[in-house]
């Protein structure tokens, strides 16, 4: 079963990115590997874009993708503990200590993928292996309760082995939160969902095709909410699409490669992994597995029209997880088969990377990767 491959950036109200950047930050890594003992935590020094020491917050088997609760000091793990496959709630105290509140089996195996929505009112994850979501309601204090299933149906077949079946891979929502959005690598493009906070569900809404044997794994928003940015794993390239906020639908408007054909040929692997676009809407990046590095894309904020610009070496091995800081001004890469993440600087001209010197931290098979603003000793 193809892993999840988590990035993101999620911050809890009291630390809304518009009250300004941070000066420190906590910053929480899911992992999953034989060296992982569960959530690790460091601290990040937005000044001067450093990590702080790495110390084990959770310990758990396999919590690959974390999220934050949106109005709470409350983050989430999708894990697989000794009773089986399980979103699990952390509370976060003084220091980003993490304290277990409750846990929730996920009902379908193990989730690539997790979001909380934006009225913190529930969870959603994505199922790879069994070709599903599963949808948590949370109640008043952030905790989860029983997972309804829904299923996904169908495969494009365009690449054998990989897209025979359904395989969700990444769950988010439109920015006013009336639609969820769910790649499926199988299906070969986005399943719509239309929300319904009351109580809380999903139905199927509608359907986004990308391109043919492209494999959609992860995708983001532009800032001001009119376009996507839709990540294919297999065919490593970008789809953008404009978004009608209004009907919930997505028109297919471009395909651009992360990596040329040539540098493809070079290596035995390739798999692009995760997408974030940067906060003022210029920049995207990108990373590529096997190709080891980040590609920053040049985007035009009017039209979503992308242009590579930069092939940034990781300092590490296999990137599953790129993410930004807040601010926009660093970009951290995490090294799965490296047991690394290293720091890179944002140029806020270019959106080019340089990497950060001494900039490398150590984490046992790093995955993901969240920051979270700092509470209070």
């Amino acid at each position: 079963m193809a892993t999840s491959l988590c990035v993101a950036a999620l911050l809890a109200a009291a630390g809304s990115s518009q009250q300004g950047p941070a000066e420190t930050w906590q910053v929480y890594f899911g992992t999953d590997g034989p060296t992982a003992l569960g959530i690790y935590r460091a601290s990040f020094d937005a000044r001067a874009g450093r990590l702080g020491a790495v110390e084990l917050a959770a310990e758990i088997d396999a919590p690959e993708f974390l999220a934050l609760h949106p109005g709470r000091r409350t983050l989430y793990a999708a894990a697989n503990p000794k009773e089986g496959p399980a979103v699990v709630a952390y509370s976060i105290g003084a220091e980003g200590v993490l304290t277990q509140v409750s846990s929730a089996p996920t009902g379908d195996g193990r989730a690539a993928h997790l979001a909380v929505h934006p009225s913190g009112k529930f969870v959603l994850t994505a199922h790879y292996g069994r070709g599903s979501v599963a949808l948590f309601p949370l109640d008043d204090e952030g905790r989860l309760g029983a997972a309804h299933v829904t299923r996904h149906e169908g495969g494009s077949k365009v690449v054998p082995g990989r897209q025979d079946a359904p395989h969700p891979h990444w769950c988010g929502f439109s920015p006013d939160g009336r639609f969820a959005l769910v790649p499926d690598l199988g299906l070969d493009g986005v399943v719509i969902y239309r929300v319904d906070q009351a109580r809380p569900s999903i139905e199927r809404h509608g359907f986004a095709p990308s391109v043919p044997g492209g494999g959609p794994r992860h995708l983001r928003f532009s800032p001001d909410g009119r376009f996507v940015y839709l990540l294919n794993e297999l065919s490593l390239s970008v789809t953008t699409y404009a978004w009608d906020a209004e009907a919930g639908a997505a028109r297919l408007l471009a395909n651009v490669p992360t990596l040329s054909e040539e540098l493809k040929s070079k290596e035995a692997f390739n798999s692009a992994a995760e997408i974030v676009v940067h906060p003022s809407g210029r920049f995207v990046y990108c990373s590529n597995r096997g190709h080891d590095t980040v590609t920053v894309l040049r985007a035009d904020p009017a039209t979503a029209q992308l242009e590579a610009i930069q092939l940034q070496p990781v300092r590490g091995a296999f990137p599953r997880n790129i993410n930004l800081s807040p601010d926009g001004a660093w970009l951290l890469a995490a090294g799965a088969d490296s047991n690394t993440v290293s720091v890179h600087r944002v140029d806020p001209t270019s959106g080019e990377l340089t990497f950060q010197t001494r900039g490398v931290v150590n984490v046992p098979a790093p995955i993901c990767i969240v920051f979270a603003r700092a509470s209070a000793r």
